[in-house]
């Protein structure tokens, strides 16, 4: 899906951090950090984000808890794109939301990649994903980021 290098993609400059798989940065929804949220363990934040896309449907986010990897959990949720839920759109971020505070929350070096972040611009430099990422023009709207900052500001005005 994509390439074995990920030289160019993970990245820090003095205005920001540029994160994106294979690499695994402790930002990025495919490391491995466990979390548990809503009274399930998943490997990793794609695993809870495809499994709660998918929850109306206990086979197809029963697959996707038992993904061997999160490449292999998103898969499976792109495979079943024709079943994911109407209204799915409108609720997606403020569950990512959920899932990356979750994640933070419990696993200590994902909060200190975000202290270690200070003011910096965090982006998912996602080749692909105009959405989540900041897509192959760099134009994208780049919501992981965007999540991670709002988590980042929270963690700071909350003191931790």
């Amino acid at each position: 899906m994509y390439s074995d290098s990920s030289e160019g993609l993970n990245k820090e400059n003095n205005k920001a951090i540029f994160f994106f798989t294979p690499s695994f940065h402790p930002l990025d929804n495919f490391s491995a950090h466990r979390i548990d949220i809503w009274n399930i363990s998943f490997p990793t934040a794609e695993h809870a984000y495809q499994c709660k896309k998918f929850n109306h449907n206990k086979d197809i986010s029963n697959q996707i808890l038992l993904a061997r990897s999160p490449e292999k959990a998103n898969q499976i949720g792109k495979q079943h794109r024709d079943q994911i839920p109407q209204g799915w759109h409108d609720q997606k971020v403020a569950i990512m939301k959920e899932i990356l505070r979750a994640k933070a929350e419990q696993n200590h070096d994902v909060q200190k990649a975000l202290q270690r972040s200070g003011n910096k611009e965090i982006i998912e430099n996602s080749p692909v994903d105009n959405f989540w990422g900041n897509g192959p023009d760099n134009d994208g709207k780049n919501m992981i980021g965007k999540i991670w900052m709002e988590l980042r500001k929270e963690q700071t005005t909350n003191g931790k």
